[in-house]
Protein backbone atom coordinates (compact mmCIF):
# COMPACT_ATOMS: atom_id res chain seq x y z
CA UNK A 1 0.00 0.00 0.00
CA UNK A 2 2.75 2.27 0.64
CA UNK A 3 4.41 1.85 -2.68
CA UNK A 4 1.15 2.44 -4.27
CA UNK A 5 1.15 6.05 -2.37
CA UNK A 6 4.40 6.46 -3.46
CA UNK A 7 3.46 6.58 -7.35
CA UNK A 8 0.45 8.77 -6.88
CA UNK A 9 1.07 12.37 -9.03
CA UNK A 10 0.01 15.20 -6.77
CA UNK A 11 -1.39 17.74 -9.50
CA UNK A 12 -2.24 21.62 -8.64
CA UNK A 13 -4.66 22.62 -11.35
CA UNK A 14 -3.83 26.19 -12.48
CA UNK A 15 -5.95 27.77 -15.60
CA UNK A 16 -7.78 30.93 -16.26
CA UNK A 17 -9.92 29.41 -17.91
CA UNK A 18 -12.97 27.93 -15.44
CA UNK A 19 -14.50 25.78 -17.89
CA UNK A 20 -10.65 24.24 -18.77
CA UNK A 21 -10.06 23.84 -14.91
CA UNK A 22 -13.23 21.93 -13.95
CA UNK A 23 -12.62 19.75 -17.22
CA UNK A 24 -9.19 18.44 -15.91
CA UNK A 25 -10.51 18.31 -12.25
CA UNK A 26 -13.07 15.88 -13.08
CA UNK A 27 -10.64 14.31 -15.88
CA UNK A 28 -7.84 13.87 -13.45
CA UNK A 29 -10.07 12.97 -10.52
CA UNK A 30 -11.31 9.54 -12.06
CA UNK A 31 -7.61 8.48 -12.29
CA UNK A 32 -6.39 6.23 -9.15
CA UNK A 33 -2.66 7.52 -9.77
CA UNK A 34 -3.35 10.93 -10.34
CA UNK A 35 -4.71 13.24 -7.27
CA UNK A 36 -5.82 17.11 -7.50
CA UNK A 37 -4.74 18.54 -4.48
CA UNK A 38 -5.71 22.37 -5.89
CA UNK A 39 -6.66 24.29 -8.90
CA UNK A 40 -7.55 27.85 -8.91
CA UNK A 41 -6.67 30.76 -11.54
CA UNK A 42 -3.97 33.25 -10.80
CA UNK A 43 -4.38 35.64 -7.70
CA UNK A 44 -2.18 37.36 -5.42
CA UNK A 45 -2.71 34.40 -2.69
CA UNK A 46 -2.06 31.38 -5.12
CA UNK A 47 1.25 31.01 -4.55
CA UNK A 48 0.52 30.57 -0.19
CA UNK A 49 -2.60 28.03 -1.58
CA UNK A 50 0.49 25.96 -4.00
CA UNK A 51 3.33 26.05 -1.10
CA UNK A 52 0.77 24.56 1.72
CA UNK A 53 -1.42 22.21 -0.97
CA UNK A 54 2.88 21.05 -1.72
CA UNK A 55 1.92 19.42 -5.87
CA UNK A 56 4.59 17.54 -7.70
CA UNK A 57 3.12 18.95 -10.48
CA UNK A 58 1.78 21.91 -11.36
CA UNK A 59 -0.65 21.73 -14.95
CA UNK A 60 -1.43 25.22 -16.52
CA UNK A 61 -2.49 26.86 -19.17
CA UNK A 62 -0.71 29.61 -21.04
CA UNK A 63 -2.41 32.83 -19.22
CA UNK A 64 -1.75 31.43 -15.56
CA UNK A 65 2.03 30.53 -16.49
CA UNK A 66 2.67 34.15 -17.60
CA UNK A 67 0.83 35.92 -14.62
CA UNK A 68 2.90 33.11 -12.57
CA UNK A 69 6.50 33.30 -14.69
CA UNK A 70 8.05 35.93 -11.23
CA UNK A 71 6.84 32.78 -8.79
CA UNK A 72 7.90 29.66 -10.74
CA UNK A 73 11.57 30.39 -8.87
CA UNK A 74 10.67 30.91 -5.58
CA UNK A 75 8.00 28.06 -5.94
CA UNK A 76 10.61 25.50 -7.03
CA UNK A 77 12.77 26.74 -4.12
CA UNK A 78 9.85 26.20 -1.72
CA UNK A 79 8.70 22.67 -3.35
CA UNK A 80 12.01 21.03 -4.44
CA UNK A 81 11.52 18.75 -7.99
CA UNK A 82 8.05 20.43 -8.91
CA UNK A 83 7.80 20.18 -12.37
CA UNK A 84 4.97 22.44 -14.74
CA UNK A 85 2.71 21.00 -18.11
CA UNK A 86 1.26 23.33 -20.08
CA UNK A 87 -2.43 22.17 -21.28
CA UNK A 88 -4.06 24.11 -24.00
CA UNK A 89 -1.52 25.03 -26.78
CA UNK A 90 -1.04 25.59 -30.01
CA UNK A 91 1.84 24.00 -31.72
CA UNK A 92 4.13 27.62 -32.12
CA UNK A 93 7.72 26.57 -32.23
CA UNK A 94 8.32 29.99 -30.98
CA UNK A 95 6.02 29.49 -27.67
CA UNK A 96 6.97 26.05 -26.89
CA UNK A 97 10.76 26.80 -26.72
CA UNK A 98 10.33 29.84 -24.45
CA UNK A 99 8.87 27.83 -22.45
CA UNK A 100 10.65 25.17 -22.52
CA UNK A 101 13.83 27.62 -21.49
CA UNK A 102 11.37 28.65 -18.46
CA UNK A 103 11.61 25.04 -17.16
CA UNK A 104 8.10 23.63 -18.70
CA UNK A 105 9.23 20.19 -19.06
CA UNK A 106 5.34 18.81 -20.30
CA UNK A 107 3.37 20.58 -23.81
CA UNK A 108 0.01 19.55 -24.39
CA UNK A 109 -1.48 20.68 -27.42
CA UNK A 110 -5.42 21.85 -26.84
CA UNK A 111 -6.66 18.79 -29.14
CA UNK A 112 -5.18 16.79 -27.32
CA UNK A 113 -6.97 13.88 -25.63
CA UNK A 114 -8.09 12.90 -22.15
CA UNK A 115 -5.86 10.03 -22.22
CA UNK A 116 -2.77 11.74 -23.59
CA UNK A 117 -3.28 14.72 -20.67
CA UNK A 118 -3.10 11.99 -18.19
CA UNK A 119 -0.14 10.12 -19.75
CA UNK A 120 2.06 13.17 -19.83
CA UNK A 121 1.14 13.52 -16.05
CA UNK A 122 2.11 10.34 -15.33
CA UNK A 123 5.35 10.76 -17.40
CA UNK A 124 6.76 14.17 -16.11
CA UNK A 125 5.60 12.48 -12.47
CA UNK A 126 8.16 9.74 -13.23
CA UNK A 127 10.72 12.27 -14.35
CA UNK A 128 10.38 12.17 -17.99
CA UNK A 129 10.02 15.21 -20.57
CA UNK A 130 7.24 15.59 -23.00
CA UNK A 131 6.42 17.59 -25.97
CA UNK A 132 4.12 16.38 -29.34
CA UNK A 133 5.83 14.79 -31.91
CA UNK A 134 5.76 18.05 -34.49
CA UNK A 135 7.41 19.72 -31.59
CA UNK A 136 10.50 17.66 -31.22
CA UNK A 137 12.44 18.68 -34.26
CA UNK A 138 12.43 22.30 -33.14
CA UNK A 139 13.70 21.37 -30.02
CA UNK A 140 16.97 19.52 -31.56
CA UNK A 141 17.37 22.16 -34.07
CA UNK A 142 17.36 25.01 -31.28
CA UNK A 143 19.58 22.47 -29.05
CA UNK A 144 22.27 22.24 -32.43
CA UNK A 145 22.11 25.83 -32.91
CA UNK A 146 23.52 26.62 -29.24
CA UNK A 147 26.42 24.22 -29.27
CA UNK A 148 27.65 25.62 -32.34
CA UNK A 149 26.75 29.94 -31.20
CA UNK A 150 29.18 31.27 -29.25
CA UNK A 151 28.56 32.49 -25.97
CA UNK A 152 27.60 35.72 -24.86
CA UNK A 153 29.42 35.63 -21.77
CA UNK A 154 32.80 34.71 -23.27
CA UNK A 155 31.86 37.79 -26.17
CA UNK A 156 31.46 39.42 -23.74
CA UNK A 157 34.60 39.37 -22.06
CA UNK A 158 36.12 41.94 -24.59
CA UNK A 159 34.17 44.16 -23.55
CA UNK A 160 35.54 44.69 -20.77
CA UNK A 161 32.71 42.93 -18.38
CA UNK A 162 34.08 40.28 -15.28
CA UNK A 163 33.70 36.96 -14.58
CA UNK A 164 30.17 37.87 -12.62
CA UNK A 165 28.79 40.88 -15.44
CA UNK A 166 29.52 37.39 -18.02
CA UNK A 167 27.30 35.44 -15.88
CA UNK A 168 24.50 38.48 -16.08
CA UNK A 169 25.09 38.34 -19.80
CA UNK A 170 23.56 34.72 -19.94
CA UNK A 171 21.01 35.41 -17.57
CA UNK A 172 19.70 38.51 -19.47
CA UNK A 173 20.05 36.65 -22.67
CA UNK A 174 17.13 34.69 -20.83
CA UNK A 175 15.26 37.18 -20.38
CA UNK A 176 15.26 36.72 -16.67
CA UNK A 177 14.25 39.27 -14.37
CA UNK A 178 16.39 41.33 -12.12
CA UNK A 179 14.47 39.54 -8.90
CA UNK A 180 14.77 36.11 -11.16
CA UNK A 181 18.73 36.70 -11.45
CA UNK A 182 18.65 37.68 -8.26
CA UNK A 183 17.34 34.34 -6.73
CA UNK A 184 19.23 32.03 -9.49
CA UNK A 185 22.65 33.88 -8.48
CA UNK A 186 21.94 34.33 -4.47
CA UNK A 187 22.10 37.70 -4.71
CA UNK A 188 19.82 40.96 -3.40
CA UNK A 189 17.81 42.19 -5.99
CA UNK A 190 19.99 46.03 -5.39
CA UNK A 191 23.35 44.02 -6.43
CA UNK A 192 21.64 42.66 -9.36
CA UNK A 193 20.96 45.79 -10.60
CA UNK A 194 23.79 47.59 -9.94
CA UNK A 195 25.59 45.09 -12.01
CA UNK A 196 23.18 45.33 -14.72
CA UNK A 197 23.51 49.08 -14.37
CA UNK A 198 27.57 48.67 -14.63
CA UNK A 199 27.11 46.59 -17.46
CA UNK A 200 25.19 49.05 -19.58
CA UNK A 201 27.41 51.72 -19.02
CA UNK A 202 30.58 49.16 -20.32
CA UNK A 203 28.80 48.15 -23.01
CA UNK A 204 27.43 51.52 -24.29
CA UNK A 205 23.95 49.96 -24.41
CA UNK A 206 20.55 51.52 -22.98
CA UNK A 207 18.96 48.74 -22.81
CA UNK A 208 19.33 44.94 -22.16
CA UNK A 209 18.34 43.76 -25.06
CA UNK A 210 21.25 45.42 -27.20
CA UNK A 211 23.88 44.65 -23.99
CA UNK A 212 22.92 40.92 -25.15
CA UNK A 213 23.03 41.64 -29.12
CA UNK A 214 26.55 43.65 -28.85
CA UNK A 215 27.76 40.46 -27.00
CA UNK A 216 27.13 38.34 -29.65
CA UNK A 217 28.29 40.18 -32.01
CA UNK A 218 31.67 41.17 -30.53
CA UNK A 219 34.79 38.68 -31.70
CA UNK A 220 36.92 37.40 -29.20
CA UNK A 221 40.86 38.72 -29.91
CA UNK A 222 43.06 35.89 -30.97
CA UNK A 223 45.02 34.51 -29.13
Amino acid sequence: MVENLQKIAEVFLLAENRLLREALVRLLSKKTDIRVVGANSYSPTVYREIVAAQPRIIVSDSASLASTKALMPTLRSAIPGLRVVLVDMDADENVFLQVVREGVVGYVLKNASAVEVAATIRAVASGEAVCPPALSMALFRSVAEQAVAPSAAVLGADLGLSRREQQMVELLRERLTNKEIAQRLNLSEQTVKNHVHHILRKVGASNRLTVVERCQLQRPRAS
